[in-house]
């Protein structure tokens, strides 16, 4: 079919670029660190020797571990969190890109949306981390209008890094709604108004059953992205809000402990394994409709 549509040669291409992304990007990086992940940590003149055998001790320091758990309990809680109010903000929206705004104006609404993906993730952490300070214009602009009498610490617990990922994350959600909102026949609603359906019934009955694959799609990103970062926590937490891919990035890059960092790195795969099949049997979709 490929073949029939772009010819031998860029077939041969695609096919090529799409099995060297597959093979030498994925693949490969993985099973390395996951042989990394049952082997012990040793010195470099011990390797290869009778101490270097295959063992689940590294996966044995987690469990072993209690502040671990708890914070790969809290990772997991917040990612969900910070996944549910990005549907939440969100729905509405794409809702109104795909069925409210003319067409002609939704490449502008675009364009306004992507202007912070134009900026560093760095950058964008940084402003926040400005916006949320005790003395930062939030304070202040709250404190001008008369709403609030003292500073409030945005940054105590999750706070900051919630905001920080909603914002860094939330056009993750918007597309995948969008294009699943787009492919509604626009009739479908007009009906179910001329019948005297209610707006919250539209939508419960109609407009949510056709956007499921675009819901999963977008959950199971931000969930992932979420779940992944590591620069919005480092720069938008604080001393009692540490995140998961932290402790990956201190036992690879501070104690030199790849094998304990890789374990580490595939229970944070199994969980997003586990998020991604329980979001396909809530929503009830396949996982190819997820990836359209």
């Amino acid at each position: 079919m490929l073949i029939s549509r772009y010819g031998r040669g860029l077939t041969g291409l695609i096919v090529a670029m799409t099995a060297f992304w597959l093979v030498l990007l994925v693949i490969v990086p993985n099973l390395i660190l996951l042989n990394f992940s049952f082997r012990p940590y040793l010195p470099i003149s011990q390797m290869g020797g009778s101490n270097d055998v295959y063992t689940l001790a590294n996966y044995a320091t987690f469990f072993h571990s209690f502040i671990h758990i708890e914070i790969f309990g809290l990772t997991v809680l917040y990612s969900s969190v910070v996944t549910f109010i990005c549907l939440v903000l969100s729905y509405p929206l794409a809702f109104f890109l795909a069925k409210v705004t003319p067409p002609r104006n939704a490449a502008t609404w675009f364009l306004v949306l992507l202007l912070p993906l134009w900026v560093s993730e760095v950058m964008r952490s940084f402003a926040w981390s400005i916006i949320l300070a005790n003395h930062g214009p939030l304070n202040a602009a709250l404190q001008g209008l008369g709403l609030i009498h003292e500073p409030i610490r945005w940054r105590t617990g999750f706070n900051g890094i919630i905001v920080g990922l909603v914002y860094t994350n939330v056009l993750f959600m918007v597309f995948p709604l969008y294009n699943a909102m787009q492919s509604l026949d626009s009739n479908q609603i007009e009906a179910a108004q001329d019948l005297g359906a209610s707006l919250w019934r539209i939508h419960w009955r109609i407009v949510a059953p056709h956007a499921k694959p675009g819901i999963g799609s977008g959950c199971i990103m931000v969930f992932m992205l979420s779940a992944g970062s590591i620069l919005v926590p480092s720069i938008l937490g604080s001393a009692s809000s540490r995140w998961f891919t932290e402790i990956i990035q201190q036992w690879m890059f501070e104690s030199l402990d790849w094998n304990t960092g890789a374990a580490y790195a595939f229970l944070l795969l199994i969980l997003c394994i586990t998020f991604v099949s329980m979001m396909t049997r809530i929503l009830n979709v396949k996982l190819v409709d997820v990836a359209r």
